[in-house]
């Protein structure tokens, strides 16, 4: 299985680097189930690898102009608010049991949750914003995927792409660009402001996972290039589809 965990890490990194998200969507499920990790040290754990992979995505994209640095500021700075306010407060208060299920279950629920949400926004067809209309407020948005980066580990490219598109009206490929830039900030954050999370780290394996993800995003970045931005969303949406659905049906079938 750990083998299959190492070549996994490769297409998170593809993941990344092709669609400006989905390498924690990948991540986490990898740790816990290839790696067998629990899903609160996954979190933590995701957040290193992804925001490191994100980081070096975002800097490739910045030499081709498809990082919107204003955008990515305005994104980046409520969202740190929620990353904090989640890793230190929200996160611990949550009992190790929710009735029937532990925490861990429902933190893998929430997440698939939250994928299959976000798969019918990005199926749903949209005509690409024009450079004339209005940009609408990143806040509420940054606000959301701060709490989601910090309580399960996801660094939010699965709601950050859409927010871009829809409210800042970038493009797909500038939004997967800045994406990326978001991403590296709050996982870098989440990861370093978390003392606990730091002291638990086995870093040789996580140095192992993330140098594994970093050679996926060199390949997903040149893969960027040849494929047309219309493309990105439909797939980026079918993925999660997919994935949403396989983490609802491996959880229920684990606990009948």
């Amino acid at each position: 299985m750990e083998i299959l965990g190492y070549a996994a890490a490769v297409i998170i990194g593809i993941t990344l680097g092709l669609m400006g998200g989905g390498g924690s969507i990948l991540t986490v499920p990898v740790l816990v189930y290839l790696f067998g990790e629990s899903a609160s040290k996954a979190t933590g754990d995701s957040l290193f690898i992804v925001g490191v992979t994100a980081a070096l995505g975002a800097a490739l994209m910045a030499r081709r102009g498809l990082v919107d640095v204003l955008a990515a500021v305005r994104f980046t700075l409520p969202a740190f608010v929620t990353v904090w306010l989640t890793r230190h407060f929200l996160l611990p208060a949550i009992p190790e049991r929710l009735g029937m299920i532990s925490r861990d279950t429902a933190l893998l629920v929430l997440f698939a949750a939250l994928m299959l949400a976000t798969a019918v926004s990005m199926l749903r067809k949209r005509k690409e914003a024009s450079q004339d209309e209005k940009a609408g407020s990143l806040t509420l948005p940054a606000l959301v995927v701060g709490v989601v980066t910090g309580l399960v580990g996801a660094g939010g490219g699965f709601l950050i792409v859409p927010a871009l598109t829809l409210a800042a009206k970038l493009p797909i490929k500038r939004a997967v660009g800045t994406s990326l830039a978001i991403i590296a900030a709050n996982s870098l954050f989440g990861f370093f402001s978390d003392t606990k999370v730091r002291s638990e780290a086995s870093w040789g394996f996580l140095l192992t996972l993330t140098a594994l993800a970093v050679v996926g995003m060199g390949i997903g970045v040149l893969l960027s290039k040849r494929i047309p931005g219309e493309k990105l969303r439909p797939t980026f949406g079918i993925f999660l589809l997919l994935m949403g659905i396989y983490m609802v049906a491996r959880e229920i079938f684990r606990h009948l």
